[in-house]
């Protein structure tokens, strides 16, 4: 009795080696790739997946976005500008056989076939076209990684270009450059607004001078103007020709007063 409950012991031990061995559980982002004596069955997954002992081998590989930060990468822009440019790359898995059978690390691969693209790509622009017009650049680069990882069952999703360091001198430089266009702008736009108010003022002056009434109008309001401030000293001129009939009736009685005037300072008293 103690030798079949033994040998029962032992076959359960068996059964239960062989079902650990042939008996896998992939998670839903999952994929297995299962070799059958060396030759390729094919990919199975997600969920339960039988293998026959010692003679299937499976491969896991996992279908999520992975994230690679390419390490950063001295380039010479078109203009012989030296910068250094950190980026980051998008990719997973879309055909889980291609990326086991045709390369051996597809993660490692694809982050050196990255960073040569990020050097030859940039290399080809300037540095004003580098520091402005990255949305097209990460296109770009998009584009030609996708290019050269498909054979591989890889997908770049995404590459993003996080940071461009220059030289500091060329810093400077790029500083007083701006500084000089904000200048440059300051006076068109101060000339602008010149121009406009001369041809506004010959407008108005073209209006008032077909109504003198309006000329008069507005000197007055200038003078109220004036006046409103404190500390402040008006000269008002008046017209000649207001003033003009008292000039002319002061003219008019000045020889009479003459005239009476010598003749009181012309007579002596007479001696007695």
């Amino acid at each position: 009795m103690t030798e079949i409950l033994f040998a029962v012991l032992i076959i359960a031990v068996l059964v239960a080696t062989l079902a650990g061995a042939s008996v896998r559980v992939l998670r839903e982002y999952e994929r297995a790739v299962v070799f059958r004596l060396g030759r390729l069955t094919g990919q199975r997954g997600p969920g339960v997946v039988l293998l026959i002992p010692a003679i299937d081998r499976m491969v896991r590989v996992s279908l999520r976005t992975v994230t690679v930060t390419i390490p950063p990468q001295d380039i010479i822009t078109r203009d012989n500008v030296t910068a250094r440019v950190d980026a980051v790359a998008y990719f997973r898995v879309v055909d889980p056989n291609a990326s086991v059978v045709s390369v051996e690390d597809a993660a490692k691969a694809t982050l050196q076939i990255a960073q040569t693209t990020l050097r030859s790509v940039l290399g080809k622009a300037d540095l004003d076209a580098l520091l402005s017009e990255r949305e097209s650049l990460n296109e770009d680069l998009q584009q030609i990684i996708d290019e050269q990882t498909e054979p591989w069952g890889i997908k770049a999703t995404t590459v993003e270009i996080k940071d461009v360091s220059i030289p500091a001198a060329m810093q400077r430089a790029m500083s007083r450059q701006a500084e000089a266009e904000r200048e440059r702008r300051a006076k068109v736009i101060h000339a602008e607004g010149e121009f406009q108010a001369a041809a506004k003022l010959s407008q108005a002056a073209a209006v008032i001078s077909k109504t003198p009434a309006a000329l008069q109008l507005r000197y007055l309001q200038t003078l109220s103007e004036i006046g409103g401030e404190s500390a402040s000293t008006i000269v008002f001129p008046l017209p000649m020709d207001l003033i003009k009939p008292l000039l002319e009736t002061k003219a008019s009685a000045e020889p009479s007063g003459a005239l009476e005037q010598g003749n009181g300072v012309g007579e002596l008293p007479q001696p007695q």
